[in-house]
């Protein structure tokens, strides 16, 4: 009678380290604001074929253009959770992106100011979560390379 034990093979993709809550916090984020781009630019569109806006073409422009721009954080946030190194720069780039809109929403007036502290959470938060040692540790990126002292 052979024993064999429930534990993972050095081989198993689990086997690997834990993922730190870190990486799926900045993949909800991304992915959050990923699906808020693309729902934009479906309203746009919409209103750009259906509705009557100042200008049909610039509506549907802006519908397209907040529809591909949404995927960017959306193929990160999978990216991040499959931890895949390189998503490490487009979700670095969304946050980046995100700050002056965010600045521009504080700006304004009425109903836009929440949007923009919201917006400015979102986009301070993921920037500390995407710069942390930890999720640069977790997706596999090495740090500067030093040289030793001649």
């Amino acid at each position: 009678m052979s024993t064999q034990q429930n534990t993972p093979s050095p081989s198993s993709p689990s086997a690997g380290p834990e993922k730190p809550g870190r990486i799926a916090a900045l993949a909800a984020l991304n992915a959050l604001e990923g699906a808020a781009l693309v729902i934009g630019g479906i309203y746009l569109l919409t209103v750009g074929l259906f509705g009557r806006p100042d200008s049909i073409q610039q509506a549907e422009m802006g519908g397209l253009t907040l529809v591909a721009l949404g995927l960017i954080p959306l193929f990160a946030a999978r990216g991040l959770l499959r931890r895949r190194s390189w998503s490490r720069g487009p979700a670095l780039i969304t946050q980046l992106m995100a700050l002056p809109v965010a600045w521009t929403l504080l700006r304004s007036q009425g109903a836009l100011i929440p949007a923009g502290i919201v917006l400015a959470v979102v986009a301070v938060t993921g920037l500390v979560l995407v710069v942390d040692p930890a999720t640069t540790k977790a997706l596999g990126i090495r740090g500067p390379r030093t040289t030793p002292d001649a």
